[in-house]
């Protein structure tokens, strides 16, 4: 059942919490007394954050994301030339005539011209089937998200068929996957679907369906997380500019997950042997560019996520194509108003989703009424900008999973449901989940939702910049292990109602960092670290309301691009 406040716990007012930065401010500086801010005063910086500019590619708590969402975390989208008009392949902004078949192939000329901007004019358009990317460097743009609307008649469940879990049980995947529009190359689009057809629930990653799609490059010699640089055993097959996968396999002893969760006596400690879904999600693989190749060295387009250990059998590999340089802009996506479904049973109305995408986009877009609003499927170095939903309510407003590293998710709206949650409805809110890593959330509105894990021990990702109503509820099996792997940060967080759970996490998430966020308490679904003994994690500015310096973490990382 969706969660709820206890009911004895005074509530914060929105505005009076945002407004609250120039507030007195009373709360805890890890090692000193209270600190406090006049009105007008520039703020405080954390020790955390000194210590960050000293090491940045290896802080113990604290991760560097400075590189994550499209081209290294640049501001600037690209602006693709005009190639087709919806209305030209027969959309027509009437409300009752199908106009999928005409976008659909709109968008596939312009894949077969090598690329450009589908362009679909202010109004509204039916579509009673999905809306298909999946070919590289296609925009479909509309007029702007208050303008171009599209309204989606169907759900995935008739579209493509039910969709059952390869972890069984009853569940549908369209709880957490697909979207009726939907960024996947084409040949990954094309084989996910008939396995769905056929029942033959599939891994929905960079490997395949039985995850038996890649073929080795190349060994790699040990180097340390924060590297940008490797030793390869052969680099004959590496090219500036490909994309790689780096693939790292676990041990029998678990050294691997050990790791992620940033080692020591806690992760030792604990049981991963019966974690069966957890270990599914190993090996960890890793998208990333080659940028420079000279001999036997070859320079990445980011630092490396984790240390690389010859236990680990450590190489980068092929993987299925990826889809690059497509993006959405500019439009609404409405779909017929039903109610929300029992939790893990939704039909699949889902939003906009990218899968074994990379230096993608989502940009001034809308979800209305949707199951699940946004996904990133194995998606990585993608950015999302400007998105919003609203509605009815949906069960995952965004999620984040499969391996999905370095995405930007930035100016992100939650809107409050529109209609009451039925009986037996779950709202989970910014999900990441399956080791998903150095993934960021930045400048959000949630208005009601939570800071969702599944589980899967996800790693290395920051929540930054965000005032949320924080009513939501996580979700995850046990069989998917811990919570939080290492170096989770939340860095000013403004908790309209108080609640603890999700949002403080010096005492759930291992190496971690809590900074500035308001003063917050336990109750509704209360946690028990995964980890026995000291996690190891850090807790600074908390009982105080945006006087964190710097205010976002992901933009000075992004700004401060040390040398390397």
């Amino acid at each position: 059942m969706e969660g709820t406040e206890s009911g004895n716990t005074p509530g914060i007012s929105r505005r009076a919490l945002l407004g609250s930065a120039t507030a007195v401010v009373a709360g805890t500086v890890a090692g000193g007394g209270p600190a406090s801010a006049a009105p007008g005063a520039p703020g405080h910086v954390p020790e955390l954050w000194h210590e960050f500019t000293r090491d940045p590619y290896r802080h113990p708590q604290i991760p560097f994301v400075g590189r994550a969402g499209f081209g290294g975390g640049s501001p600037r989208l690209p602006r693709r030339p005009v190639v087709a008009d919806v209305r030209d392949f027969g959309a027509v902004a009437d409300g009752r005539t199908d106009c999928a078949p005409a976008i659909n192939r709109a968008i596939a000329a312009a894949g077969r011209a090598g690329g450009g901007t589908v362009v679909i004019p202010p109004g509204t358009f039916r579509i009673d089937d999905l809306i298909r990317l999946g070919h590289s460097h296609v925009v479909l743009r509309g007029a702007g998200s208050g303008r171009t609307t599209l309204h989606a008649t169907k759900n995935l469940t008739e579209l493509i068929g039910p969709y059952g879990s390869r972890y069984g049980g009853d569940k549908s995947s369209w709880s957490w996957a697909g979207g009726l529009i939907w960024l996947a190359p084409e040949a990954r689009f094309a084989s996910l679907t008939s396995a769905i057809r056929a029942q033959a629930w599939p891994f929905e990653g960079w490997t395949g369906n039985r995850r038996d799609e890649w073929r080795a490059l190349t060994a790699v010699e040990p180097a340390r997380r924060g590297d940008w640089t490797v030793t390869v055993a052969d680099p004959a097959a590496l090219r500036p500019g490909a994309l790689v996968l780096l693939r790292l396999s676990d041990d029998p002893g678990h050294t691997l997950l050990k790791h992620m969760a940033g080692d020591g006596p806690g992760p030792d400690a604990y049981t991963w042997s019966d974690k069966s879904k957890l270990l599914s999600y190993v090996p960890y693989e890793w998208p990333v560019r080659v940028t420079r190749v000279r001999g036997r060295r070859v320079t990445l387009e980011r630092p490396l996520p984790l240390d690389v250990r010859p236990e680990w059998e450590p190489r980068l590999t092929t993987h299925v194509p990826e889809l690059t340089g497509a993006g959405v802009e500019g439009l609404t996506l409405e779909v017929v108003e039903t109610p929300q479904r029992p939790h893990l049973l939704d039909l699949g109305y889902n939003g906009v989703v990218l899968q074994c995408a990379y230096d993608c986009w989502v940009d001034d877009v809308t979800v209305r009424h949707t199951d699940n609003g946004f996904g990133l499927v194995a998606a990585s170095a993608c950015t999302l900008r400007r998105t919003r939903v609203t509605g009815r309510g949906a069960h995952h407003p965004y999620f984040c999973r499969e391996g999905s590293h370095d995405n930007l998710i930035e100016d992100f709206t939650v809107e409050d449901r529109t209609a009451p949650a039925p009986a037996g409805t779950q709202l989970h809110g910014i999900n990441v989940e399956g080791l998903s890593s150095y993934n960021v959330w930045s400048r959000g509105d949630m208005r009601m939702g939570t800071f969702d894990s599944h589980r899967g021990m996800p790693f290395a990702n920051v929540r930054t910049d965000i005032t949320v109503h924080n009513n939501g509820r996580h979700g995850g099996d046990a069989s998917a292990g811990p919570l939080f792997g290492a170096r989770f940060t939340h860095w000013n967080i403004r908790v309209t109602n108080g609640r603890a759970g999700l949002m403080k996490i010096d005492g759930l998430a291992p190496f971690s960092a809590t900074v500035g966020i308001n003063e917050v308490r336990e109750f509704d679904q209360v946690d028990v670290p995964d980890f026995a003994g000291d996690l190891r994690s850090r807790l600074e500015l908390y009982g105080t309301t945006d006087v964190v310096r710097p205010r976002n973490l992901y933009e000075a990382q992004r700004d401060l691009r040390p040398r390397r």
